[in-house]
């Protein structure tokens, strides 16, 4: 048992972990996770499945969870449904709007099998609030064990309207066998001494931003660079920031991360909607920082260097991953303060 193992109090459990892609695959091939649509060969990540919109889309008057004993088509009549419409011509979704996808993907998972999704890492960067939802569902993000049955996005744009079609991934599914009670853990901070924009706050009443543009947006026509006097900022009630971790993160390559909700006493804020990170994150030599979003709450609040803004949980995976984090190509691999992937790179003129 490593050193860092014992200390943790972390009892290795033969199988018993977060699924590499080799089991992903075999698990899509047992029929596990099934897909109305023919697999794409990169849906597969490290530690991680990459999810799909299906053709239709719901925009509802509030968002719900159906709990138990309902499924969620049965739900979808007039009280909660405004309209539907199709995604095939590419639909815009639109700030503020609350929509119910459904996925490509669907589920028949074994009773030791269950799964957590999260957002992508660029759709957390645009802040576009997705969350998974499944059948009898009590809890979003959660497909319990030995589920069988569809899953459905919720998809709720923040500040920038986006422009969706079928197919697009918003979210990730990370499959876990068994359970770990202990998990080793360690907190991370803000970076707000870097040279240049320490941070970004976006823009209210920007343009659309198409999803599959890719470095295709100017960066000014979005976001505002921030820069901190002394190492401090104000951060404004409901505005939403991009900033980066002061700490290198590296995940070796047995065990995948997740970065856990912010702690209530670290502040009034809300840092990061996607937060997995797979094996090989940060391994030299692309040494890797966290991205950070960050949304304040209802009173303007005092942010400094060095302040801690979260923490990293670790989960030991079932086996190793065929491919580490980066090795078939990333847009973030060996990140520093980045924006999304459908920005251009910040030329800071």
């Amino acid at each position: 048992m490593s050193r860092a193992r014992q200390k943790s109090g972390i009892t290795p459990l033969a199988k018993h972990g977060v699924l590499p892609d080799t089991e992903i695959a075999a698990a899509i091939a047992r029929g596990e996770m099934r897909c109305i649509a023919p697999w794409a060969p990169d849906q597969i990540q490290p530690a991680s499945l990459d999810l799909r919109l299906g053709d239709t889309a719901y925009r509802l008057r509030a968002s719900f969870l159906p709990g138990a004993g309902f499924r969620i088509q049965d739900r979808l009549d007039d009280s909660l449904v405004m309209h539907r419409f199709d995604l095939r011509p590419g639909a815009v979704l639109e700030t503020g709007g609350v929509y119910l996808i459904p996925l490509q993907e669907s589920a028949a998972l074994p009773a030791d099998v269950h799964g957590a999704a999260n957002p992508k890492s660029s759709t957390g960067r645009i802040d576009v609030f997705t969350r998974l939802i499944v059948d009898h569902a009590h809890a979003f993000d959660h497909v319990p064990a030995g589920y069988h049955g569809p899953l459905w996005a919720e998809i709720c744009p923040r500040t920038f309207s986006i422009l969706v079609r079928p197919g697009a991934r918003l979210s990730q599914l990370r499959l876990r066998r068994g359970l770990l009670l202990e998990k080793r853990s360690t907190e991370f901070s803000i970076d707000l001494a870097r040279e240049g924009p320490v941070g970004f706050r976006a823009k209210r009443h920007s343009g659309v931003i198409d999803l599959d543009r890719i470095a295709a947006y100017p960066p000014k026509a979005f976001w505002e660079p921030l820069t901190a006097s002394a190492g401090r900022l104000v951060l404004d009630p409901g505005e939403f920031y991009i900033f980066a971790s002061l700490e290198s993160i590296a995940i070796p390559a047995d065990e995948a991360a997740e970065m856990a909700p912010i702690r209530p006493e670290l502040g009034e804020f809300r840092a990061h909607y996607a937060g997995f990170f797979d094996p090989g994150f940060g391994a030299a030599p692309h040494e890797g920082k966290a991205v950070l979003e960050v949304r304040s709450r209802d009173v303007p609040f005092f942010l400094e260097h060095g302040q801690p803004v979260g923490r990293l949980v670790f989960e030991p995976m079932t086996g190793p991953p065929e491919r580490l984090y980066g090795q078939s190509g990333s847009n973030y691999h060996g990140q520093g303060l980045k924006l999304s992937k459908h920005f251009a790179a910040w030329s800071g003129e």
